[in-house]
């Protein structure tokens, strides 16, 4: 049977248990490393699992990051050099990329300390992971920090994409199984995504 939780009871939950309840009530994420740098050349890389789609024409994502009330090096150096990338984490580096939240100083590159590899290309500074099946390069548009709780809102519009075109179907889509994607739900859990089929374009009159 379900029960109900109230405003005043949600607040009355201890810190770790009320943090872990509420970021698990909006189900399965993404998961993508946000790959930067700086302009001394020092990178970082970041578990994001808050990374949403905005646009298609022009293509834009959008993510968000914890309040800048402690030093956030993505955020720092995409703000500096204007760039990052988005790289999706598969069953093969899970693992490695959970790491890469561990609180590093800044001259600690999350790359060497967890053991997955910088790549780079010519359209733009900012480092991809070599180990990601989809990689996503990113020129900064905008930022917003969120009133209501001081959360940044960072969109990207999307100037290039390294993926293997096996995994793209006729009409576009990608096929995020046979990429071996994981989904995380809460903080810390990670998910084999399977998927239940594709549906016709939906008609008040019925599916199809």
């Amino acid at each position: 049977m379900q029960q109900i939780l109230d405003g005043n009871q949600i607040d009355a939950l201890e810190t770790r248990y009320r943090t872990n309840f509420i970021n698990s009530l909006s189900g399965y994420k993404s998961a993508n490393l946000l790959g930067s740098i700086n302009s001394s050349g020092q990178t970082n890389l970041a578990l994001m699992t808050s990374v949403f789609h905005i646009g298609a024409n022009p293509p834009l994502m959008g993510l968000l990051i914890r309040p800048h009330s402690v030093p956030r090096h993505s955020l720092e150096n995409l703000l500096e050099q204007q760039c990052y990338t988005l790289n999706a984490v598969s069953c093969d580096m899970f693992e490695q990329a959970h790491q890469t939240s561990a609180h590093y100083d800044r001259d600690v590159s999350e790359f060497d300390a967890t053991g997955l590899t910088e790549e780079y290309s010519d359209a733009l500074k900012a480092p991809y992971v070599l180990q990601s099946p989809v990689k996503i390069g990113l020129s900064l548009v905008e930022t917003q920090t969120l009133d209501v709780n001081n959360t940044v809102l960072v969109i990207g519009q999307i100037i290039e994409v390294q993926v293997d075109f096996s995994l793209m179907a006729d009409d576009g889509k990608l096929d995020l199984n046979a990429a071996g994607l994981v989904a995380v739900s809460g903080l810390d859990e990670y998910h084999k995504a399977s998927s239940l089929g594709r549906l016709p374009y939906a008609s008040r009159n019925g599916v199809g």
